[in-house]
């Protein structure tokens, strides 16, 4: 059976194709014991799939070797973000690590373990499932909090982000993040636990992963706990509200 990544691919190809020969409409066939409207939605899903995909590609594309801000200077790699271009739940960070820094990939490190078993045991799926991205691509040095200037240089493309996935719900790790996406201010366990919302998506505020490791007690595990319930129970009467 061909992998989901193989028939995107193909779909791709298949859609740039009939792109250029300027074909202006594509019928499809229901299948023996399918219905028309099942294959429409279905080619609708994969379509916008690709064209998320390739709207992050873009959007990376854009920012090239960024050095708008002094981190670029210092970092080794840019780390973008990764997993599913049209993610329900966009997972936001402060910034990398020295070993997301190595690696170019977000979330990799000791707290990047831990928080892949709050999105496979907690939330209930797959890694691969969410998106995952930060406030700033690069590094800031010593893992110190990105200062105004760094952050505003790199917000512009965090919000394209978003506005090319279109989560139905946003979940910020640690203050930093919260305060940044949400322009807010106050403690984090006043602002945790408790709805917010960026330009219409519900945003639930949680702890960051390292702090959870650094704070390894039960309550605030529990707090997590409860926190990424809150957003699953969101996006579950999201999806029961939404027109079908």
């Amino acid at each position: 059976m061909a992998s989901a990544h193989g028939v995107l691919k193909s779909l791709r190809e298949r859609l740039v194709c009939l792109l250029e020969s300027d074909v202006q409409e594509v019928r499809l066939e229901p299948l023996r014991g399918e219905s028309t409207a099942l294959r429409a939605d279905e080619a609708r899903g994969a379509f916008d799939e690709v064209a998320s995909e390739d709207g992050l590609v873009k959007i990376r594309g854009e920012m090239g070797e960024c050095n708008r801000c002094p981190l670029g200077r210092s970092r080794k790699n840019l780390v973008f973000g990764e997993g599913n271009a049209r993610a329900e739940i966009l997972l936001i960070g402060e910034g990398p690590g020295s070993e997301e820094d190595e690696t170019g990939r977000p979330f990799v490190g000791p707290a990047g373990q831990l928080l892949t078993q709050i999105i496979e045991k907690g939330m209930g799926i797959s890694r691969s499932g969410v998106y995952i991205c930060n406030i700033v691509k690069c590094r800031p040095p010593g893992n110190r909090v990105p200062l105004d200037e760094e952050t505003e240089s790199c917000l512009p493309f965090l919000e394209k982000q978003i506005g090319v996935i279109r989560p139905k719900v946003i979940v910020t790790l640690g203050h930093s993040a919260t305060c940044r996406l949400l322009k807010t201010r106050g403690p984090m366990h006043q602002l945790r636990g408790h709805w917010h919302a960026y330009k219409g998506i519900p945003v639930m505020p949680t702890f960051h992963p390292s702090y959870v490791l650094r704070y390894y007690t039960v309550e605030t595990r529990k707090q997590v706990w409860e926190d990424v319930r809150q957003a699953m129970r969101m996006l579950r009467d999201l999806r029961d509200s939404s027109p079908h």
